[in-house]
């Protein structure tokens, strides 16, 4: 079971990078953000009330389950979408294959598990991975306030990504169900989102052509419902540390589309910096997969 939702985190979230390119135009973030929950939310709360799966949280968990939202399933693609126009989708996804470092990080805040001393090593080789990676655009266009825009508001929505899954561990350990944090999450990132596009005056009217719809509902069913359902399932089962492990295959799928679709070169900077990233991820997290998690992954497949 473990290898099937592992198998489906990478697949789908490798794809959502170039739904969202392909959502890049006159919509506003937090529109495009606040519909593709609205559908996601919709669904989940249909899908769960109809089969009797929808449970009622107390008070102080429904406030976790808004910062939840606020971490998921709002500000963070708020920094994706908004960088999309910055920065190619496809090296978003490598700068958010450092979720491994940063749940290391955080579940060393929250939790008190002290990092080994592979998480320096990691943390090396993965900042120098991103410096090789954009090294040819550095030395293009210099220190551009695009390049670094960009940049930042990737690494700002993985940080927020990875203090989500600090909180769905919480939720986990309290034995709360999974989908239905994840449906209440969603709600209030969707409504939080929904009154951000209301105070900035924006138009809440979708492009109805064909890229925008269909990348809308792929992000919504596929990227949100199906996806994170499998990623926080994970994270329950296996860890956070494990279960980001994923994030490392994310950039190989995205980078190919990419190539198709968004021109992307790959220069031989390219290939090297992802290449140390993609090291120091192995650094940080292969003897953990190893023995705990290809265990575990291996036990239910």
């Amino acid at each position: 079971m473990n290898a099937l939702l592992y198998g489906l985190v990478v697949a789908i979230w490798g794809t959502t990078w170039i739904a969202i390119f392909l959502q890049q135009g006159d919509v506003p973030a937090p529109v495009s953000i606040f519909w593709r929950f609205a559908v996601a939310s919709l669904t989940l709360f249909i899908v769960l009330s109809l089969s009797r799966r929808l449970r009622r949280l107390a008070l102080r968990d429904q406030l976790f389950c808004v910062l939840q939202g606020c971490c998921v399933f709002g500000f963070n693609f708020w920094c994706f979408y908004t960088a999309a126009a910055w920065i190619n989708t496809g090296l978003e996804s490598v700068i958010f294959s450092m979720a491994v470092l940063f749940n290391a990080l955080n579940s060393f805040l929250f939790f008190g598990q002290k990092p080994s001393r592979r998480f320096y090593i990691a943390a090396v080789l993965g900042l120098g991975g991103i410096v090789t990676l954009f090294w040819q655009d550095l030395t293009a266009t210099g220190v551009s306030r695009t390049l670094l825009f960009g940049a930042g508001l990737s690494l700002l929505g993985t940080w927020g990504f990875s203090l989500g899954n600090m909180i769905s561990l919480r939720h986990q350990r309290k034995g709360l169900e999974t989908m239905t944090t994840n449906t209440w999450a969603m709600l209030w990132g969707t409504l939080i989102m929904g009154v951000i596009a209301l105070f900035r005056g924006d138009n809440f009217t979708p492009d109805w052509t064909v890229s925008y719809l269909g990348a809308m509902i792929y992000l919504a069913i596929f990227g949100s419902v199906i996806a994170f359902g499998a990623y926080f399932t994970l994270v329950g089962r296996i860890g956070a540390g494990n279960a980001a492990y994923s994030t490392l295959l994310f950039p190989l799928v995205a980078l190919t589309l990419s190539t198709f679709y968004e021109g992307y070169v790959w220069h031989l900077n390219a290939v090297l910096g992802l290449g140390l990233i993609l090291t120091g991820n192995l650094v940080m997290f292969a003897r953990p997969l190893r023995i705990a998690g290809f265990r575990k992954l291996q036990r239910h497949a």
